[in-house]
């Protein structure tokens, strides 16, 4: 029997109430389930998806906003799926562009592996850079780190997030303030009392994603990532700006091995806003 189509299926808004779904969809593409994750964007993003009549979600995607509420400066597009029963009938085209027509003038951003860059370039978004995705278990570097860290306490978080609205260009208060509770460490760095960089490690199924990774300089943001695997026997995984070549480096000489590379585009912006050479490591792929 053929697979009808979803041309005239609504596409709705997702909540916390389709976490289950997500993961299902997630599974079907052979992905990790990441119910971790799914439900932080949920919580702090937009979902968007297609019912399948038959139970569960045709596909789904999350746009997590930033800046303020009513004029986002930017949004970030993740978890772009379609079910394996219904990929290649252009539903995750129709997904896609409802999200670009939906966000009006907002520029958008997203990472886009290899099979999935075509369609965003149809589109109209344009590769702006690369993130490496690296992952292993971390070897301890033998002499200690130039600067210290150490765990983020409740008194630190409007520090963290003045750095985080300086460095990424934009609020992300409602990304931010969920970390403590979504991450299972959150470490700082200071300088002379002044917080100058932040990590966060946060369980993703047998890993810990190391991000976000904001940091003064590769010093800082070597001793943050070495802080955080020094607290954890699980493997880690964070995906780099390869323009950061000396932290891309020096992880890999520490365990890290080399395990995917993907394009960073963006639609209505040549380049995203911020400071590039301080933000080492986004929170998730998935939310900038």
């Amino acid at each position: 029997m053929p697979t009808p189509s979803h041309d005239s299926s609504p596409i709705r808004r997702l909540t916390l109430r389709d976490l289950t779904a997500c993961a299902d969809l997630s599974e079907d593409r052979g992905w990790p389930r990441e119910e971790h994750k799914w439900g932080l964007l949920l919580a702090a993003g937009k979902g968007y998806g297609i019912d399948d009549p038959d139970g569960g979600l045709v596909t789904a995607c999350v746009v997590t906003e930033y800046g303020p509420q009513r004029q986002p400066v930017l949004g970030a597009i993740g978890m772009v799926l379609v079910a394996e029963r219904h990929a290649r009938r252009g539903v995750g085209r129709r997904l896609m562009r409802h999200v670009v027509a939906a966000m009006g003038t907002t520029p958008l951003t997203l990472h886009a592996t290899p099979s999935g860059r075509p369609l965003y370039e149809e589109l109209g978004f344009k590769v702006t850079g690369r993130a490496e995705m690296l992952r292993g278990r971390f070897l301890p570097p033998g002499a200690r780190q130039a600067v210290a860290t150490r765990a983020a306490t409740a008194e630190d978080l409007p520090a963290i997030l003045r750095l985080d609205e300086d460095v990424f260009g934009a609020d992300r208060t409602h990304v931010v303030t969920r970390l403590p509770a979504f991450a299972d460490q959150l470490r700082v760095a200071e300088e002379d009392g002044r917080l100058i960089g932040y990590a966060a490690a946060w369980p993703n199924m047998e890993t810990h994603v190391v991000g976000p990774l904001i940091a003064r300089d590769t010093a800082t943001a070597k001793a943050l990532l070495a802080g955080l695997a020094e607290r954890t026997d699980r493997p880690l995984r964070t995906d780099i700006d390869v323009r950061h070549e000396e932290l891309l480096g020096w992880a890999k000489d520490h365990g890290l091995s080399s395990v995917a590379f993907n394009d960073v585009m963006t639609y209505g912006v040549t380049e995203l806003p911020g400071d590039w050479s301080r933000r080492f490591a986004p929170v998730t792929v998935a939310a900038g």
